[in-house]
């Protein structure tokens, strides 16, 4: 009997301490899991609602800018897409570095991010104005990011980075419409009505615009309006009639010239630098990348609506005669993207295969697009009247 109870009481013992281990064990696996769930969400215990924050200078002032703002527009949407975990410092131009530095600080690490246009680095290779300031062959800059992205321009766009030395991952957005030939003394119909003009532009375009016999000044964007004041050039070139008013220049011109192929496709690059990008966790990565584009459509759609407000009060309030630029100019710039093309091929290989590579695509993908487009005129015609005429 005494041995039986023995048996009785140590059994009881027993399962006691099973239930107790296995409490335990529960409670580690259960807490496990709970890590595991954190570091798959955040990138570690903790990592949840922890905010980093990525310093970015524009290469535009601060205040009243359109592009400035649509760079802080990006910012904004980072932080809202990551819940306030990712922020970014936006730094109007000069802060840290000038504009031209801007590749190489975001490359070194002195700044994380950057927010300019790939013809600011044209002077380290030509190849760079190729991804936003180059020849249209049909392509608007719409065409040209699709290019990008399914057309093979990535590749090339890399290529073209590591040749220069910039180390550093770049996103495009805001598909900007094709500039405006730009401000005159005059109303410019014919080719010699521009030559030996000095004119202000930047990247491949000063090449071609030299081809047309204009005398061109490449000058930051603070310096067009007082330059053309005081007669250091006769016509300049920015980007869009929101900025150009900005820049004042309604008071230095009344002749305004729309469309032209010297700059037909721009957009904006985001540079991020590639040691920082890849210390992020991949869900802050793919925020960077695709809060890209949403912008794109977002400052797209701004830009619309602001550009055209804009214009119409340059013609109402500021009496700015504005034309659309003559097709007898429009073929002599496409005459002089010909020849700077043709040479920069024959002298860089890499060069001509990024062309090549553009024109493949723009054959193709522009045959369907061309084709399939009405007449969008014609329909705006019917409803409202000649162009030329209409009041807004």
């Amino acid at each position: 009997m005494i041995k039986k109870k023995k048996s009785a009481k140590s059994l009881i013992t027993s399962r006691r301490k099973f239930f107790k281990k296995a409490a335990t064990a529960g409670a580690v696996i259960a807490g496990g899991a709970f890590l595991a769930g954190c570091d798959q969400q955040g990138g570690g215990f903790g990592a949840r609602g922890k905010k980093v924050t990525l310093k970015m200078q524009a290469a535009w002032p601060s205040g009243a800018n359109i592009f400035f703002e649509m760079a802080g527009d990006y910012a904004r949407m980072v932080e809202e897409m990551s819940g306030g975990e990712l922020k970014i410092d936006l730094q109007p131009v000069g802060s840290v570095v000038k504009t031209s530095e801007i590749g190489q600080a975001v490359s070194d690490g002195t700044l994380d991010m950057g927010h300019w246009v790939t013809a600011y680095w044209y002077g380290k290779n030509p190849a760079a104005s190729l991804f936003g300031t180059g020849p249209s062959y049909g392509l608007s800059s719409q065409e040209v990011m699709g290019w990008i992205e399914y057309g093979g321009g990535r590749a090339l766009y890399e290529e073209t980075l590591k040749k220069v030395g910039f180390d550093y991952v770049g996103y495009f957005h805001m598909p900007m419409p094709a500039q405006p030939f730009g401000w005159f003394k005059k109303n410019v119909t014919n080719v010699s009505d521009v030559t030996g003009m000095k004119y202000r532009t930047v990247g491949l375009a000063t090449n071609v615009l030299t081809a047309m016999g204009m005398v061109v000044r490449q000058l930051p964007g603070g310096e067009i309006q007082p330059a053309m004041k005081t007669g250091l050039i006769d016509a300049a070139e920015f980007n869009n009639p929101t900025s150009d008013s900005q820049f004042g220049m309604q008071d230095v011109s009344k002749h305004y010239h729309l469309g032209s192929f010297h700059q037909s496709q721009e957009m904006f690059e985001i540079c991020i630098n590639k040691k920082r990008l890849n210390s992020l966790s991949p869900k802050h990565q793919a925020i960077l990348k695709y809060a890209a584009g949403s912008a794109n459509s977002d400052n797209y759609f701004k830009a619309l609506v602001r550009y055209s407000a804009d214009l119409s009060k340059l013609m109402n309030e500021h009496k700015v005669n504005v034309y659309q630029t003559s097709d007898a100019i429009l073929s002599e710039q496409l005459k002089g993207w010909d020849k700077v093309v043709g040479e920069f091929s024959a002298k860089d290989p890499f060069f001509k295969k990024i062309v090549d590579s553009q024109k493949k695509y723009a054959k193709t993908v522009m045959k369907y697009l061309l084709m399939n487009q009405p007449n969008y005129r014609l329909a705006y015609e019917n409803e409202f009247g000649s162009l030329g005429d209409v009041k807004i």
